[in-house]
């Protein structure tokens, strides 16, 4: 059925696109716990390397299997709640503004949550 192919069409595009853009956030993450500069906001006082790697799963690691549709649902579970953190407490007191895209990310994960990969994903093969 046409509208079906659409449908799994929308969700890999859903899936990938904003899973690539948040790799240009989780990027220098990485690149910094790399280098051992573990300085990093720390907002449930869990220590900075501790909270900077959470990031670099949640910004870096959870997008990647995102993009190849692997435990897809699960793997959203990470990218949604830091970017509910970033929205909600990293810039909490912040204009609508300055919280907006981690509000959008924040909606398209837990939308793929709710809705999965779509059969264009390992998860389907």
């Amino acid at each position: 059925m046409k509208n079906n192919t659409l449908i799994h069409a929308g969700l890999a595009l859903l899936r990938i696109a904003p899973s690539v853009f948040m790799l240009t956030h989780g990027y220098p993450k990485l690149m910094k716990l790399i280098s051992g500069n573990t300085e990093f906001a720390d907002p449930f006082g869990i220590g900075q390397a501790p909270s900077l790697f959470l990031a670099v799963v949640a910004e870096f690691i959870c997008p990647i299997l995102i993009i190849i549709g692997f435990k897809t649902r699960w793997a959203a579970i990470p990218t949604a709640i830091t970017m509910a953190v970033a929205a909600f407490i990293a810039h909490g007191g912040d204009p609508f503004g300055r919280k907006e895209l981690a509000l959008l990310y924040l909606t398209v994960f837990v939308v793929i949550m709710l809705l999965g990969p779509g059969k264009y994903s390992v998860d389907k093969r």
